[in-house]
């Protein structure tokens, strides 16, 4: 079953706005600067959006080598400079450590106000560690079947893609028929991906993907018509890493091999 690629979304920063794109390089690593940099409270914990949903409103952008860093809040406001960096520091990513480094400057300050509680700015020292499952786990899809089932079960017209912060959605597929393809290898464009697993959800993808707010209970709506399978609690969309470097563009191909 062959789709399309319809959208290609990702963030430089884990837990701010999505950057929306017509085509990306995949590397080995994914896509460079995704992911690229993190935050974590005073104690040293990731952030996420379960912990600050509202940073969606600001959007970031680095450079291909993570030295510089622009946010850009929702006031209209921008926050420009380099990304000097500061002490090393390990982040708890669900029992898998990532080292970084501080990052210096008024970043964090800025972050932290918006916010409103006190937070620290890392980027990862490695391209591709700061993806939740690390480099094994660069590269995740959904297709509209999928959210077109889901928005049925919701009652709903329609559910906004970006809650679940997928790096393509695809089109042309059957609901959930990317789940027959883990384990597979599968062609994005020029790139070739081998998809792992199953995307286990949390409350995360409850909060408006423009607010942060919470506003639909997808949890509840997918535990009424998803079973568990596997490891991974109310599954939708699938993940994997990059076994072929290229370009995938929108209106690209999507093709199981």
């Amino acid at each position: 079953m062959t789709g399309v690629v319809t959208s290609i979304s990702y963030a430089p920063m884990k837990g701010l706005g999505l950057v929306h794109v017509e085509e990306v390089e995949l590397e080995l690593t994914g896509v460079r600067d995704n992911r690229r940099f993190h935050l974590i409270t005073s104690e040293g914990r990731l952030v996420n959006g379960k912990v600050a949903g509202t940073l969606v409103q600001v959007a970031a952008s680095t450079d291909r080598d993570g030295t510089t860093l622009s946010l850009r809040f929702p006031d209209g406001t921008a926050l420009e400079g380099s990304a000097a960096l500061g002490d090393l520091v390990e982040t708890d990513f669900w029992g898998r450590q990532v080292a970084g480094r501080l990052v210096e400057g008024p970043f964090s300050e800025r972050l932290s106000s918006f916010a409103g509680q006190p937070l620290r700015l890392v980027r990862v020292n490695e391209v591709g560690a700061g993806s939740d499952r690390g480099i094994e786990g660069s590269v995740s899809v959904v297709s509209s079947g999928t959210l077109d089932r889901l928005a049925q079960e919701a009652g709903k017209e329609r559910i906004d893609g970006r809650r679940f912060r997928m790096l393509f959605g695809i089109d042309g597929v059957e609901a959930h028929a990317e789940d027959s393809w883990v384990g597979r290898r599968v062609a994005f464009g020029d790139a070739v991906v081998r998809l792992q697993a199953l995307v286990g959800r949390c409350a995360v993808t409850t909060h408006d993907p423009d607010t942060g707010v919470r506003d639909l209970d997808t949890l509840r709506i997918l535990r009424g018509y998803r079973p568990n399978e596997g490891e991974e609690p109310l599954p939708i969309g699938v993940w994997g890493g990059v076994e072929q470097p290229g370009r995938v563009r929108v209106g690209d191909s999507v093709e199981p091999l």
